[in-house]
């Protein structure tokens, strides 16, 4: 016994030792090739495999997308390219890159990525979207069957007498198989192409993908049937075989399926996405029914395809799930399938007239039986022609489950290498010709009349939406629907505390006392050096009754923006939105928040690409017939930058020229990691600027939302200079609207520019000719307002645009209007301290009063909101120049000033880079459309 323990354990240091030499001749030192196969060390050689298949294939999908084309182009290709048609040709490569042997390695691994894939396949088929679409889907998924089906028999027939060996393959096999492989839809790819031309929410993508649904689910059933009767020796083991399938079926689809949700209920999976253990419970269930439906004779895939339709959709669980896998397998495992599949691809054997034929044949049959099925029968369902078209060219596409059921008849014998070279180049035609075809038949320009499922309003409704107060007491004095739009939970905080101000006040009659005083606040004591405008008139003053205060209830619908990729996932939250509406935690805490503070706040979904952002907010604000988009800009806050600046440690005359070195370096920090470092959003905001036809509101949050160096309780003041032109009287009209609120006050001060310098400071406050006039008018009794008088948004009109300036400031600080303003806005305006002076400098003195502004605030206050137009259209004031050479006399970084000034105005620009402005002062950019 002693010496068959010695003679083992020799035995085991000599394997040792045998293991330990070939680990040193694997060696490059030693003169080792890493090309060489070894058995015993496969991963040299499978590593230079999976590098050259994920360079080429992600090289030609790069490619690709410049031509719209699915990703499965781009894999099945660089598999035929690597495969014997091309780079097999040349000497050595196939016997070097992938010799034989190594490919039972890579055919292992690339089945593991298949069965994965399947499961992410069951996983995206949510039986609820075609359950929503009821009888048209079911219609239009049978007819994309049927007709298929009749004309795959149909050219089978001559294909089985001309290529099938009949001692192999039966004709009854072969018959089964083809019309699979011409009715099947490729539903993953589908929904990608879908993504790719903006269909997803369209009525037609819709439908579409319901009956892929469909089509996908008999797809796989009729393979499994046809895997069955091929793997069966005789006619009732087929049965048999069969009756196990749905047996297995049953119980994965009841049981198994029950229990697996109520572990993910138990373990709060359903609320916060899959924990550990019910990740590796999920696969273990996978692998399970894999084995299973693998050993009955079937196929392990189908059994993957079973194990994603129980994993339940509810609470975005499945969402979730997906979101953790899909890359690597996307990324890693099915490339690999896919090259296998393209090395198996001959093209040429196709060395004959007749195979092209029969390709042909089989091109136009397999296009032409999905167009005319399911086309046909939309049309009879009631879409227009173009509509038929597309839903008919959509489902034609074929992608990778054709190539995947073409993958299993070869291993299963039933077709050939030749014939699968066939097939695989029609799948190819059918699935290139998809994308360009359909937005050749159903381009964007007809389906403009669609958004999100909802249809525009008319021009009717659209011109009524977005009236614009012009000053007289028939126009729009407040704005009472809002879309707010929201990208990321950081833009929540800042949006909250900008939601509460528009808060209707309790009562109409607590303020009614102080009518005809002007407020005393604290800004009283700063050093405002400018003409003071009385705002209301004496008591007592003959002019009609003010009508009695009546609010209109402010709704506010918010619209959260999310990236749709290429991913499954992003598909899957697509199709899901209603449910995700539920689950979106910044949208429930919003909505919340609207609850508690009695507004009514309706949340909405827009899930497109990012460069349709902009239509999409454009889209919702005219469906929703929203009056003022707002859309927030959150700034990063950079060390105590968000300090207002202490009177006690400031100069009070240090005006533009004090800008501190400090001061240039938080706002370079600032803006630059957010201007130059992410063009993106900026990019994003100006052509929401440009598309949008509702008035829109850019918020520029600096520590707004969060006010740290505020006191708890603390009320918000409000800064506007005023230039005029369209978009500052909307600001204006805006900043009346938010002092209804019993907490904000506000400085409005209407600059306007003078030949000779006026200092505020030194001036005898001698007004201009236009000052006096404005002043005399302003002072008298009574003053009439022209409701039919309109705006004037045109530059070309700049003296029609002064007389609508003029018209909207006397109608806020006249002693009185006719008709009379309303009770509730006597009451806000008690909260307005309005002020008007001439400057050759103006956009140094709105500075100066900003900065004034925030010291008369003190710090019981939040930090000053700044509020102004963007000033494109319309002003009567020009402050480009003066904003040009603030910037070059400060030596601000080119890049940060030019970006921002074409997003916010020059104005806005001046005032945030200008170096001396209150640090933490946030900005509210108005622009007004008309």
């Amino acid at each position: 016994m002693t010496n068959l323990f010695d003679t083992l354990s020799a035995m085991g240091q000599r394997a040792s030792m045998q293991l330990m030499k070939r680990s040193i001749s694997s060696s490059v030192i030693t003169g080792y090739n890493p090309t060489w196969f070894d058995a015993s060390h496969p991963i040299n050689l499978f590593i230079i495999q999976l590098f050259i298949i994920i360079c080429f294939t992600q090289g030609i999908g790069w490619a690709c997308s410049f031509i719209r084309q699915p990703k499965v182009i781009a894999e099945v290709i660089g598999g035929i390219i690597l495969g014997p048609t091309v780079m097999g040709r040349i000497p050595g490569f196939t016997y070097r890159i992938f010799p034989q042997p190594s490919i039972s390695y890579l055919n292992l691994i690339a089945n593991i990525g298949l069965i994965l894939f399947l499961f992410l396949i069951g996983l995206e088929v949510d039986v609820g979207v075609m359950k929503r679409n009821g009888r048209n889907s079911a219609i239009i998924s049978l007819a994309g069957m049927v007709l298929p089906f009749g004309l795959g028999a149909a050219i089978a027939v001559p294909i089985y007498n001309s290529y099938v060996d009949h001692a192999v393959t039966t004709f009854g096999h072969f018959l089964l198989f083809v019309g699979v492989a011409m009715s099947i839809t490729a539903f993953p790819v589908l929904c990608r192409i879908l993504t790719s031309t903006n269909l997803l929410e369209d009525k037609v993508g819709v439908i579409v993908l319901a009956a892929g649904v469909g089509n996908d689910v008999v797809g796989w059933v009729l393979l499994a049937l046809t895997l069955a009767l091929v793997n069966a020796d005789a006619g009732v083991t087929a049965v048999y075989v069969l009756l196990c399938a749905v047996g297995w079926s049953v119980v994965l689809l009841f049981p198994i399926r029950w229990g697996f949700v109520w572990l993910c209920r138990r373990s709060g999976s359903l609320d916060h996405g899959p924990t550990p253990g019910m990740m590796t419970v999920t696969f273990l269930i996978v692998f399970a029914s894999s084995f299973v439906t693998g050993i009955i004779g079937v196929h392990p895939i189908f059994g993957a395809f079973l194990a994603g339709l129980i994993v339940p959709h509810e609470g975005g669980f499945a969402i979730a799930f997906v979101e953790k896998i899909e890359d690597l397998i996307t990324v890693l495992f099915i490339p690999i399938y896919f090259v296998l599949s393209g090395l198996q691809t001959n093209l040429g054997l196709l060395n004959h007239g007749r195979d092209w034929g029969y390709i042909i044949a089989l091109c136009v049959l397999g296009w032409f039986g999905k167009f005319a099925g399911c086309g046909g029968v939309a049309k009879f369902l009631g879409y227009n022609y173009r509509e038929s078209g597309a839903i008919g060219m959509l489902m034609s596409c074929k992608g990778l489950v054709e190539l995947i059921v073409l993958n299993v008849g070869l291993s299963a014998g039933i077709i050939n290498q030749r014939l699968f070279s066939m097939f695989v180049v029609e799948a190819l035609v059918l699935t290139f010709i998809t994308t360009p075809f359909t937005v050749w038949i159903y381009p964007a320009r007809v389906r403009a009349g669609y958004t999100g499922g909802k249809l525009k309003p008319t021009d009717q409704e659209r011109s009524t939406a977005i009236q614009h107060f012009d000053g007289s007491a028939g126009g729009r004095l407040e704005t009472s629907k809002f879309l707010v739009v929201l990208q990321k939970i950081e833009h929540l905080a800042a949006v909250m505390f900008l939601t509460q101000m528009l808060e209707p006040p309790a009562s109409s009659s607590s303020s009614s006392s102080s009518k005809g005083k002007r407020s005393s606040t604290a800004e009283d004591s700063g050093d405002l050096s400018i003409k003071t405008v009385p705002s209301h008139g004496q008591p007592g003053s003959d002019v009609p009754a003010a009508p009695e205060a009546s609010f209109t209830p402010v709704h506010i619908d918010a619209l959260k923006l999310i990236e749709l990729t290429g991913r499954t996932f992003s598909v899957m939250q697509s199709a899901e939105k209603d449910q995700l509406l539920l689950t979106d935690d910044t949208l429930q805490l919003y909505r919340q928040f609207g609850r508690l503070r009695g507004l009514d706040i309706t949340p909405h979904i827009s899930i497109v690409q990012t460069d349709s952002f902009p239509t999409a907010v454009a889209d919702y604000a005219n469906g929703l017939g929203s009056q003022l988009v707002i859309v927030p800009w959150t700034i990063p806050v950079v060390g105590t930058s968000t300090a207002l600046i202490d009177p006690a440690t400031s100069s009070e005359k240090e005006g533009l020229s004090g800008t501190t070195s400090t001061a240039l370096s938080t706002f370079d920090a600032i803006f630059g990691s957010e201007t130059t470092g992410s063009p993106m959003y900026s990019h994003f905001l100006r052509r929401v600027f440009s598309e949008s036809p509702i008035d829109l509101a850019l918020f520029v949050d600096r520590g707004f939302g969060s006010a740290g160096s505020s006191n708890p309780g603390a009320g918000q003041h409000i800064f506007l200079p005023f230039f005029g032109g369209l978009d500052d009287r909307l600001a204006l009209r805006l900043v009346v609207q938010l002092c209804h609120h019993s907490h904000v006050s506000a400085t409005v001060v209407r600059i306007a520019k003078s030949d000779e310098e006026t200092s505020s400071e030194e001036g005898s406050g001698e007004l201009s000719e236009g000052e006096k006039a404005h002043q005399a008018a302003l002072q008298s009794n009574q003053l009439t307002i022209n409701p039919g008088v309109p705006g004037y948004p045109g530059t070309a009109h700049r003296i029609a645009s002064e007389t609508a300036d003029d018209l909207a400031w006397a109608y806020y600080t006249a002693p009185a209007v006719v008709p009379p303003r309303p009770t509730s806005l006597d009451s806000a305006l008690t909260r307005v301290s309005f002020y008007a002076q001439s400057s050759s400098t103006p956009l140094a003195q709105a500075f100066s009063s900003a900065e004034s502004s925030a010291r008369g605030r003190g710090r019981q206050w939040r930090p000053l909101l700044i509020v102004v137009g963007r000033g494109r259209r319309g002003s009567p004031v020009n402050v480009g120049e003066e904003a040009t050479r603030w910037l070059s006399e400060r030596s601000l970084n080119p890049s940060i000033g030019a970006e921002l000034r074409k997003t916010v105005g020059d104005t806005a620009t001046a005032l945030i880079l200008g170096g001396g402005a209150p640090s933490s002062a946030s900005f509210l950019i108005l622009e007004a459309k008309g």
